[in-house]
């Protein structure tokens, strides 16, 4: 395949066009995949990513682009790329297997499956060479090779068990003044679950990465507008105070793009201060609106400012002219290196040194800025770089003078 395209040439989706010449023999998602790895009687390696990810990209290059990496999953695999915003109800299928084997999620995403689609292994982002609790991604393949040949009856079997467990994660349905009552202690007990899993320093629930938790504040804030049957006042406020927390935690954080409006993905860290810089149309969609409906519950000017920016970023950087809207910006800003060759940096344009600050603004003003923005001379990010963190919030000032 290496010097031609594969069949992903005459994809519509950009991210599968990303794939076109690699050496990696790639099939669309499609029963004509599943045919050819039952005729050929091997596993279906199914990689699953989006145009904006960084670490999509990584894997690509390292492994995807690697002629002895690619012959190895030509070999022993037939191998499926999916984009998951193309796809997203594959998508979801198989990040359900991903956190179940793996506790954790993200992309690009990695599962094996037998040739009628039952996954057997999964995991994310895997090196070209091994490190420390993960193996590299030529470990896996030979593993995994491996154990198709000499453990077939055992991983066909982990793959029924897997989908069975999954067909069977649905919530009862029920109706009438039981089936309500059951609900409201299903709230109240989700808001509990939330609140024990809350870093409170912070904001936002459990450890790193951390993802904008859209839905989680969206059922905050209308629990804590609304309530139930089981819970009480006590529950409602504390359920206002965890959504707050976060919502104010996000707004200020390396995250959220304090110049042009709009949210990274997510964080790599606890405290919310370097993300991985994609931006994303849906997630910025689901946090415009639960920072409109944190102001219409509360009247906290950060809401209103927060949502307005975002919606505001979305028309400006994702509108397209004929009316609808792009679904992300990448990570990595092309930049052409002296030998002519292009590569991709990450968050180059977002983040800043007190000197370049100084340069835009001058000399009192980028030390204003600098200080505002905790934009310091060792950094928070690479080379001496710094995200864009508010130290404290000088619109809510602004307005307190007033």
């Amino acid at each position: 395949m290496a010097g031609m395209p594969n069949r992903l040439a005459t994809a519509t989706s950009p991210y599968l066009q990303q794939h076109r010449d690699n050496p990696v023999d790639w099939w669309p998602w499609g029963e004509e995949a599943f045919a050819e790895a039952r005729r050929r009687d091997v596993p279906v390696l199914l990689s699953v990513g989006y145009a904006a990810c960084h670490w999509c990209h990584v894997m690509a290059h390292e492994s995807f682009e690697d002629a002895d990496t690619a012959r190895r999953m030509n070999e022993g695999f037939v191998n499926v790329k999916v984009d998951r915003e193309e796809r997203p109800d594959v998508d979801a299928i198989y990040m359900s297997v991903t956190q179940a084997l793996t506790g954790h999620g993200g992309w690009p995403m990695t599962v094996f499956l037998t040739p009628d689609g039952r996954p057997f292994y999964a995991g994310t982002y895997f090196p070209p060479r091994p490190s420390p609790g993960l193996p590299s991604f030529t470990q896996v393949l030979t593993a995994i090779g491996d154990a198709w040949r000499g453990q077939r009856t055992e991983l066909e079997a982990a793959g029924g068990r897997i989908a069975a467990a999954l067909a069977g994660r649905g919530l009862p349905v029920a109706s009438g003044a039981a089936a309500d009552e059951e609900l409201a202690a299903l709230v109240a007990a989700a808001v509990r679950a939330l609140a024990d899993d809350e870093d409170a320093e912070h904001g936002g629930f459990g450890a790193a990465p951390k993802f904008p938790p859209s839905m989680d504040l969206e059922f905050l804030i209308r629990h804590a507008a609304a309530g139930d049957g089981a819970s009480t006042a006590q529950t409602r406020a504390s359920a206002g105070e965890m959504a707050g927390r976060t919502l104010r935690a996000m707004a200020r954080s390396g995250m959220y793009d304090q110049l042009g409006g709009g949210f990274a993905r997510y964080a790599v860290d606890r405290s919310w201060t370097v993300p991985h810089f994609e931006k994303m149309l849906y997630d910025n969609a689901l946090l415009a609106r639960v920072y409109l409906h944190w102001w219409r519950l509360t009247g906290e000017p950060t809401g209103a400012r927060v949502a307005l920016e975002t919606c505001d970023w979305m028309v400006a950087a994702l509108g397209t002219a004929d009316g609808g809207f792009a679904s992300s910006l990448d990570a990595d800003t092309p930049l052409r290196a002296p030998d002519g060759s292009v590569r991709g940096v990450e968050g180059f344009t977002y983040v800043w040194t007190p000197g370049q600050l100084a340069e835009v603004l001058g000399a009192d003003d980028g030390a204003w800025a600098a200080d505002l923005l905790q934009v310091s001379r060792q950094g928070s990010f690479e080379h001496g770089t710094s995200t864009l963190r508010l130290a404290r919030d000088v619109w809510a000032s602004a307005e307190a003078e007033r």
